[in-house]
């Protein structure tokens, strides 16, 4: 076990040989986390429901010699996750690194949506990064220095129209992880919340349409989105581990959610003037 009393100095945090928990692996962001923690020595635990998508991912980052497992995992499902931490440490070891990214959308006003669509956001986006934790928190409280790495959004920042789910979701998210992280003050757990503005992923794409929108004006206001999604998943990982290197608490991925947030900041009740209209 490494020394508890380690803190981030001019050294980046220590993946190399240690187990790192990443969900949404298979596609986007995860994908590219997965290929960027490879290089750099990580024991990995790869968590998708995508179970193609996971192995190509897998493949790859084997090709490095990166010790790498794959869970084919519904986050949508309660329990899915039960017992997993105790698979990955007799498969692996214990985990250092806990990084929730799985996340999806879902297009179409709050009226538009069922109950159903939205608790299914709610359910992945959320509940399952708090279910995760509760799994991996064990661990990582007794193999510290540990991390967790938990996923917000831009939309975890501000609130937009035709996007009411998602952006409960990551609000939930983003007081999840600020409230833990004080309770974690005097453990060598660290918490990072990751807010992404637009990056080119499968997000857009893939998102729940609500069933009372016109699946005409879902199409098109997918491709309007798709316009905005400027950043790699690439450069959007490498930020995510220059922050897990100093285990920063907070990190504002690309210019664009760091200029929403400081309009944020500056208009923190009529920001919501300036929003599209949905």
């Amino acid at each position: 076990m490494m020394d508890a009393r380690w803190r981030v100095s001019n050294l980046a945090f220590p993946v190399n040989g240690r187990v790192v928990v990443l969900t949404g692996a298979a596609s986007g962001i995860g994908a590219a986390l997965a290929e960027q923690l490879a290089a750099r020595g990580a024991r990995l635990a790869l968590i998708d429901v995508n179970e193609g998508g996971l192995e190509e991912v897998a493949t790859k980052a084997r090709a490095t010699g990166a010790v790498v497992t794959t869970w084919v995992i519904d986050l949508a499902k309660a329990g899915a996750a039960d017992g997993l931490a105790a698979n990955v440490a007799r498969e692996l070891g214990p985990a250092a690194v806990l990084i929730n990214n799985a996340g999806i959308a879902l297009g179409g006003s709050f009226e538009m949506a069922s109950a159903a669509q939205f608790d299914l956001v709610m359910a992945i986006n959320f509940a399952a990064q708090v279910a995760l934790v509760r799994e991996f928190l064990p661990q990582l409280k007794a193999n510290g220095p540990a991390q967790i790495v938990n996923l917000s959004s831009l939309f975890g920042i501000v609130g937009v129209p035709g996007n009411v789910a998602y952006c409960a979701s990551k609000f939930a998210v983003r007081g999840f992880s600020e409230a833990l992280r004080t309770e974690l003050t005097r453990t060598d757990v660290g918490i990072t919340v990751v807010h992404p503005g637009g990056v080119r992923t499968n997000i857009a794409r893939s998102a729940v349409i609500a069933e009372g929108l016109d699946p005409k004006l879902a199409e098109a206001g997918k491709v309007r989105m798709e316009k905005v999604l400027k950043m790699s998943p690439e450069a959007a990982a490498a930020r995510i581990l220059k922050a897990l290197d100093r285990r920063e608490k907070r990190v504002l991925v690309g210019n664009d959610a760091k200029a929403v947030a400081f309009v944020q900041w500056l208009l923190p009740v009529s920001y919501g003037r300036l929003m599209p209209k949905s």
